[in-house]
């Protein structure tokens, strides 16, 4: 019967149980993202195209800079279109502090939190 008394001791071995196996199954998942993450990333990686910046304009619409091999194509992103803007020189772009690739490096975001901190 599910409401019979059980002794400390047979509990804290089902709870013991109980974690170890949830701790195998959370083992289990990450090992399978990671894996697949890095199958994803490796697909990815060699490509000629990039999202260089993504702007939203409202809820599903957005507007992105991408680089295409070696032009730069701004394109209007809704729900179910996507629809060419224009095409730019690297010249017309800016890259304030970061790569090309869009991503600031370590050191920018640690310099910026730190002016964040001492202006508080």
């Amino acid at each position: 019967m599910l409401l019979t008394q059980r002794s400390g001791v047979e509990s804290f071995v089902q709870f013991m149980t109980v974690l170890i196996l949830f701790c195998i199954v959370l083992g289990i998942t990450y090992a399978t993202t990671r894996y697949v993450a890095g199958f994803q990333k490796a697909k990815q990686e060699g490509g000629n195209i990039t999202v260089l910046e993504t702007y939203r304009i409202a809820p599903n619409k957005y507007i992105q800079i991408i680089k295409l091999g070696e032009k730069y194509v701004a394109v209007a992103i809704c729900k179910d279109t996507m629809t060419k803007l224009a095409e730019l020189s690297r010249e017309e772009l800016t890259f304030p502090g970061a790569a090309e690739n869009g991503i600031p490096s370590f050191i920018e975001v640690l310099e910026k939190a730190k002016w964040i901190k001492q202006k508080k």
